[in-house]
């Protein structure tokens, strides 16, 4: 089981990314999914699931409204658009199965500068 994750980087206040997550060694359609981050001096923590079949979500109550997670089976990945980017979103994001495995991938920087 692994995770790679991709697409962050540096965006100023009020962007958007739209985060990857390519899983490889099971298929993403036999497991609910999930993203977590951990921002610096923090705990990891949660951000959003979505069902095996990918039409229920769930997101930390805090982020609701901004978030978007989302997958495609046919690639085995797992997407997060991020909209209206804060300097609290700063942080690694990582994927995993929900709950999580105890794999973890490198996980990917989002830093939120202007």
């Amino acid at each position: 089981v692994q995770f790679e994750e991709s697409g962050g980087g540096l965006v100023q206040p009020g962007g958007s990314l739209k985060l990857s997550c390519v899983a490889s060694g099971f298929s993403i359609n036999w497991y609910e999914m999930s993203w977590y981050r951990q921002a610096p001096r923090k705990e990891r923590e949660f951000v959003a699931r979505i069902s095996r079949g990918g039409g229920i979500t769930n997101y930390a109550d805090s982020l609701k409204g901004r978030f978007t997670i989302s997958k495609d089976i046919a690639k085995n990945t797992v997407y997060l658009h991020i909209n209206s980017l804060e300097s609290d979103d700063t942080a690694v994001y990582y994927c995993n199965q929900y709950p999580p495995s105890v794999n973890w991938g490198q996980g990917t920087q989002v830093t939120v500068s202007s």
